[in-house]
């Protein structure tokens, strides 16, 4: 469910844009890798074009909506931003839901994988923009190949897209990520 705790990743400039329309930007910033899995950290902004003061505050009420998880699944999908990963081999990872978890596991127990969590970490907004940040966990790290990372979000206006980054890249970098100390490894 999250990086290794005592783990100081490598990190792999990401600066690609996922998203990009006159108002409305999405992009990767970086990617940390550690041994287990990467972190990529992703940012968004709308700058305010010519909304009225109402439909500024409902734009802004979408915008810093969270992704739906577990406890709200009344959350219609298309008001919140959405994320996506497919593997070299097919395998997808949706961002909205704790789903890699059957109903026989608990969640002390390794899921089934992969994992693709989104975490938000906050935002602002002002009279003319708003911007947003967070990162995702993705869990196992990506095999070698194209790693093909997806966002949607409806209501903002932007369907489906998707950048493709180098798993072999990230898979190599995790050779990079140093714990802070040896013997906590085994022990993780």
């Amino acid at each position: 469910m999250a990086p290794p705790r005592y783990e100081l990743p490598a990190v792999v400039p990401g600066g690609q844009i996922i998203h990009k329309s006159p108002a409305f930007v999405l992009a990767i910033e970086a990617v940390k890798v550690h041994s287990t899995g990467c972190i990529f950290d992703v940012l968004w902004t709308l700058r305010r074009t010519d909304q009225e003061d109402r439909e500024w505050a409902e734009i802004n009420a979408v915008f810093h909506h969270p992704a739906p998880q577990l406890h709200n699944r009344g959350t219609p999908a298309e008001s919140v931003l959405l994320f996506g990963v497919e593997f070299p081999d097919g395998t997808k990872a949706i961002s909205s839901s704790l789903a890699m978890y059957a109903p026989h596991k608990s969640m002390d127990q390794e899921p089934d994988g992969p994992v693709f969590e989104y975490r938000p970490r906050g935002g602002s907004a002002g009279e003319d923009d708003m911007s947003a940040n967070g990162s995702l966990w993705l869990w196992p790290l990506p095999p070698a190949g194209n790693l093909r990372l997806v966002a949607q979000w409806t209501e903002m206006g932007m369907g489906e897209c998707s950048i493709t980054l180098d798993g072999t890249e990230l898979r190599d970098a995790a050779a990079g990520a140093q714990k802070y100390w040896p013997e906590q490894g085994a022990q993780e």
